[in-house]
């Protein structure tokens, strides 16, 4: 991993204005941050630079603002950041011109300070040359620490990285060392489990994994569209019953690629979409025409549990049924910590990834025991979907 990107390793920050892009799209409720999870993440990487000498000037945007907007401003997750590093946040109303450029004249070494949110400027997301040369101007060096903005080719999280020497910060370089682990060059077998609702969200990320992995679990919403596909009559459920073709051809290129794909084998089913809606475990072949699969069943668990216990390495993205939902998490809270007890032995690597995948697994309480959990969706899935990430190429070592 090391000598393909660029990282804190390869350079002396002493001394040096590092543009630091960050995630800080916190959520925030009247003003206050409810959840500080992504300061806590970002926090290694800015403590570092500072305790080494650095002057570090954090840039990162809010939310999807059309202009400038008071109340997408990070002047108030500034200060919840100082208190996350212990260390005063300054903060300029501007991430460009002569507030900005004032506010960076004035650090010492080791100072910390926060640029107001890059998309009060429409040429952000346009990568607007002319704005990466007004954003580079007020640093020597640009580190990337925001993985989850990686696949956006914007100016502060690509662009720069063409005008100033370029480094990955200790978060995106856990991610990347993480993503290596799990598909890069994976401890081999590899097993994969995808859920979710809909397979139409997810067709390339199937497509590439088949190609990549040992065995992959297909759950939630998703494997109606499969079963359907196969013949199974799926009653009220959930399914996506035009994308039959598309489900056969992936499963006929999984069979191509000596990719097991393992599906349900029976499912918990309900009359009701609604939380303790009275469910009953029924066989495939047993689906009542009025019922919804809500959840996969115990047999289907089994079936998992025997998948990760084959595996070496293990990545998922996507719950196993409504799991936001009680009796019908019980599939993927069970999958879950049967993964962090294989994990917890040494016997399994775990990478898990996606917005609902980071909240299953609070749900169930062993996010802290799985290898690694990311908590940027879109990056996340573009990277399994194989595609190349802007942000992620531009560390690449020349």
């Amino acid at each position: 991993m090391a000598n393909k990107f660029r990282t804190l390793d390869d350079v002396d920050v002493k001394g040096k204005r590092v543009l630091l892009r960050v995630d800080l799209n916190v959520p925030m409720d009247n003003g206050r941050v409810t959840d500080a999870t992504r300061l806590e993440r970002v926090a290694p990487t800015i403590t570092e630079i500072s305790d080494k000498g650095g002057k570090v000037i954090l840039l990162a945007h809010f939310g999807r603002p059309k202009g400038r907007d008071a109340k997408e401003s990070l002047k108030p997750v500034a200060e919840a950041l100082s208190k996350v590093v212990k260390k005063p946040v300054a903060f300029a109303d501007d991430c460009i011109g002569e507030p900005a450029a004032k506010a960076v004249a004035a650090l010492n070494d080791g100072d910390i300070l926060c640029l107001e949110n890059t998309r009060f400027h429409k040429e952000e997301e346009k990568n607007d040359p002319a704005f990466v040369a007004e954003l580079a101007k007020l640093g020597d060096i640009w580190v990337s620490d925001a993985f989850s903005a990686a696949h956006r080719a914007h100016a502060s999280t690509e662009g720069l990285g063409h005008k100033l020497p370029a480094y990955a910060g200790r978060t995106m370089q856990a991610e990347l060392d993480a993503l290596e682990k799990a598909l890069g060059s994976p401890t081999k077998p590899v097993i994969a489990i995808i859920g979710g609702a809909k397979v139409s969200t997810k067709i390339d990320l199937l497509e590439n994994l088949v190609t990549k992995v040992d065995a992959l679990v297909i759950g939630g919403g998703m494997a109606n569209t499969f079963l359907h596909a196969q013949g199974v009559a799926v009653g009220k459920s959930l399914a996506e019953k035009d994308l039959a073709p598309t489900a056969l051809r992936i499963m006929e290129k999984a069979e191509a690629a000596n990719c097991a794909i393992i599906l349900p084998v029976d499912a918990t089913v309900a009359y009701h979409f609604a939380a303790n809606a009275p469910s009953h475990a029924y066989g495939l072949d047993a689906i009542p025409a009025d019922g919804m699969i809500l959840d996969v069943g115990p047999q289907s668990v089994a079936r998992v549990h025997a998948a990760i216990d084959d595996a070496a390495t293990l990545v998922w993205n996507g719950p196993l049924g409504a799991f936001e939902m009680q009796p019908f998490d019980r599939g993927t809270v069970a999958a879950a910590k049967h993964a962090a007890e294989r994990t917890k032995a040494k016997k399994l690597i775990s990478i898990a990834g996606g917005g609902d995948t980071v909240a299953a697994l609070n749900q169930a309480h062993v996010a802290g025991d799985f290898t690694y959990v990311s908590t940027a969706g879109g990056a996340f899935l573009e990277w399994m979907e194989g595609k190349p990430l802007p942000g992620v190429e531009v560390l690449r070592t020349k």
